[in-house]
């Protein structure tokens, strides 16, 4: 897991909001063969997808579908994921929505901005859901829906001298 870091990406946020079709025009598209289990399709047509958004080290591939179009489609979520999940803005702006589905195309946004509340309170969870409008423990369940974030979070927890939090 990446470390969350503070990169020079003042339009984070607008990156975030593109839809596939825009994001791709701002990245490197690559196509290859997938590897591993899967026969023949899988070995010999290049299904596999992998974009790189210009100007950054953001990667992001995926291999798992048999169509080249739904490999790019869920390399670019991956891609604005891990955008979310690294880049912080100051100050922190919360976001519109506190409780979006995985499956929405806000959801990468509304996961930077929970993070960037989190990074400004120092991770504290107590703080953040003060600044965010919900209770601590409303704020621990939102983050616990989400492995790769409740992961982030307790690893900047970790490294800010903090105990790592518990499972509601």
């Amino acid at each position: 897991m990446e470390k969350l870091k503070l990169y020079p990406m003042e339009n984070r946020d607008e990156i975030l909001k593109l839809d596939d079709a825009e994001l791709s025009a701002r990245c490197e598209l690559e196509f290859f063969k997938g590897t591993g289990n899967g026969g023949q399709k899988r070995n010999k047509t290049s299904t596999a997808a992998r974009v790189r958004l210009i100007g950054t080290d953001f990667v992001a591939s995926d291999c798992t579908e048999r169509s080249q179009h739904r490999n790019r489609a869920l390399a670019l979520a991956k891609l604005r994921m891990k955008i979310a999940l690294t880049i912080r803005k100051f100050p922190a702006e919360p976001p519109e929505r506190f409780d979006c589905a995985p499956a929405h195309p806000d959801y990468p946004l509304t996961v930077a901005r929970l993070l960037d509340v989190l990074a400004e309170a120092g991770f504290d969870h107590r703080p953040a859901a003060e600044k965010l409008g919900v209770s601590p423990t409303a704020l621990v369940k939102r983050l616990a829906r989400d492995p790769e974030l409740w992961n982030a979070v307790n690893e900047e927890r970790r490294t800010a001298g903090r105990p790592p939090l518990r499972r509601p």
